[in-house]
């Protein structure tokens, strides 16, 4: 079979261009019906539990995680499994949020009556609002689309990508209202990125007690060096008698030394150190930690206490290896 790239190509743009049209509608759609579905769904005690059928079932089983990573506690429930024996899992204190582009799928009108029984609010989500399931429903959300993007006008397309873009409306309306932070979203997620960055702490990742590298300040360069070298963070902490930080070497001290033919042996530390050193504390997010450091162009931080006292080291290694980078 010979390939015709343009006519794929055009046959693809039509898609995008029937889809783009179909959401663009939905500004209309926000209404006042909408802003009702919201109202029952912040004001829900349990759980939001999201139905659907077919490709319906699909994009609400995505709704429904949507939700639920946004504030929303929910979950998705198969129509066809609520009537043998799942509509167990939704309470009076639930709310239900119904798929359904024709609003007369069998399986989900099977069990409106008994969610009318637990006299709960039923929010749909269908195309025809005066389809049985809209007309018992507590608010209905006007999906409509004119035009399918299938050239048959038989396979959901257009429909379920509009039900897709209302349910993230809905999930973000919900999350603003709510308050919802960053820091709530990366504690639901995280083995994410965003939720090491949001989570960790440098104290989780610090190095502590003696495997803080730290000398004296009466110290020679040599004694420095070893303690570099036995601490492996390219650096040392230098402190005083009160175990107070007043300095840090580094490699990049370390380098501009030798670029001077400094005797490491005999050279006293505190003539080559740096002095009032940034320094970081240990309940500080990790995040802000590389902030910090790619500021002010360093590979490696010193933890102190609000007293100035060492408590920990980390360099930027140590920040690769906890996914923070």
């Amino acid at each position: 079979m010979k390939i015709d790239a343009d006519k794929l190509k055009q046959l693809a743009l039509a898609v995008i261009d029937t889809e783009l049209e179909a959401i663009a509608l939905l500004r209309d759609r926000i209404d006042d019906e909408f802003v009702r579905a919201c109202e029952y769904l912040l004001q829900c005690q349990g759980r939001i539990v999201v139905i659907g059928m077919g490709k319906s079932g699909h994009i609400g089983s995505k709704i429904a995680a949507t939700l639920a990573s946004t504030g929303s506690p929910a979950f998705f429930v198969h129509p066809g499994e609520a009537s043998h024996g799942d509509l167990g899992m939704i309470t009076d204190k639930d709310v239900v949020l119904a798929l359904s582009n024709s609003g007369e799928t069998a399986e989900i009108l099977t069990i409106l009556p008994l969610i009318k029984r637990l006299g709960i609010p039923l929010i749909s989500m269908t195309g025809r609002a005066q389809s049985t399931l809209a007309q018992c429903a507590s608010a209905n959300i006007n999906v409509r689309v004119y035009k399918e993007a299938c050239p048959l006008g038989l396979a959901p397309t257009s429909s379920t990508t509009v039900a897709l873009v209302m349910g993230d409306a809905l999930a973000i309306a919900l999350l603003e209202a709510r308050g919802f932070t960053a820091e709530d979203f990366a504690m639901s997620h995280p083995g994410g990125h965003l939720g090491r960055r949001l989570l960790l702490r440098v104290s989780d990742i610090m190095h502590s007690g003696e495997a803080i590298p730290q000398v004296h300040e009466s110290a020679s360069l040599r004694e420095a060096l070893i303690e570099m070298s036995n601490k492996s963070l390219g650096m040392t902490a230098i402190v005083d008698d009160q175990d107070n930080v007043v300095g840090i070497f580094t490699d990049g001290d370390l380098r501009r030394v030798l670029a001077h033919a400094v005797d490491i042996h005999t050279a006293p530390l505190e003539e080559h150190m740096t002095r009032q050193c940034k320094t970081g504390h240990a309940e500080m997010l990790a995040a802000e930690a590389l902030q910090m450091m790619q500021r002010y162009k360093i590979n490696g931080l010193l933890i102190t206490d609000k007293h100035n006292k060492l408590t920990g080291a980390l360099n930027m290694h140590d920040l690769l290896r906890a996914g923070v980078v």
